[in-house]
């Protein structure tokens, strides 16, 4: 470890599945690569994550195998259980097994990021879009929290539910971003309309305009979007945003927790 200097841990979740968040999750990775900052995707969509499926790589240990090597104290280099997808970009892998995200105990995954925090300057979760005792616990683990939401009715609706609950839970760390690339069909409300129907502030926005039609040959060849020159300078609005979520996660001080 070069020095304690602890890396921003960011959780990326929903309220509802299909708006583009294990995507983004990518993509963001993507960024910090390109600007030369070590960033960790850590898969805790435990039932059905798909990163290192996107990433097109083929592992042996996960992030269960890793809790239990903590466990019984045979756990020795965090790089074994780590995929590298290039010299910034590492990844831990959900269960293979369905069944063995049950029987990780929450007590590893702090351990896990924890260590993670000294060698990465971001790590980045992508999570489940349920209420999962996983997801409230990372919500007061992690130094911010990233809704990604689209414009769909039920969406909406029920990421105006999350936000009531995070409010009771005076839990503030947390900010919104509006996804219409994932599905630039899906135009029912303006900005404004969105903003009180969640009851909270659109704090990033990528366009229907970053709407990629042959994204699924790029997923299938285990490219990340954001990494290609091409994608920078024909959507540079929208890159330009992703640049500035980046930036925004590597200034913000990571002495605060969000409670208000």
């Amino acid at each position: 470890m070069a020095s304690l200097r602890k890396g921003k841990t960011v959780l990326i979740t929903s309220t509802k599945g299909g708006v583009g968040k294990s995507t983004f999750a990518l993509n963001l990775a993507g960024i910090y690569s390109t600007i030369e900052k070590k960033v960790l995707l850590l898969d805790l969509d435990l039932t059905s994550g798909i990163l290192a499926m996107s990433l097109n790589k083929k592992y042996n240990k996960s992030i269960y195998e890793m809790s239990e090597d903590i466990k019984n104290n045979v756990f020795e280099d965090f790089s074994n259980y780590t995929l590298n997808y290039n010299k910034y970009i590492d990844c831990i892998a959900c269960p293979k097994d369905p069944r063995d995200a049950s029987k990780i105990d929450l007590r590893y995954i702090d351990i896990i990021i924890d260590q993670a925090s000294f060698i990465y300057d971001v790590i980045l979760i992508d999570s489940s879009h349920t209420l999962s005792p996983t997801n409230l616990y990372l919500m007061d683990k992690v130094d911010e929290i990233l809704f990604v939401i689209n414009n769909d009715p039920l969406n909406l609706k029920s990421t105006r539910s999350m936000v009531s609950i995070l409010n009771n839970m005076n839990i503030s760390n947390y900010k919104v971003l509006l996804n219409q690339s994932n599905n630039p069909f899906k135009d029912y409300f303006s900005l404004y309309d969105i903003k009180n129907i969640i009851q909270a502030n659109i704090d990033y926005t990528l366009s229907s305009e970053f709407y990629i039609a042959d994204i699924d040959k790029l997923i299938m060849s285990g490219k990340i979007v954001t990494m290609s020159s091409d994608i920078a300078r024909i959507y540079n609005k929208d890159y330009s945003s992703l640049m500035n979520i980046a930036t925004d996660y590597l200034n913000q001080g990571s002495d605060d927790n969000g409670k208000k």
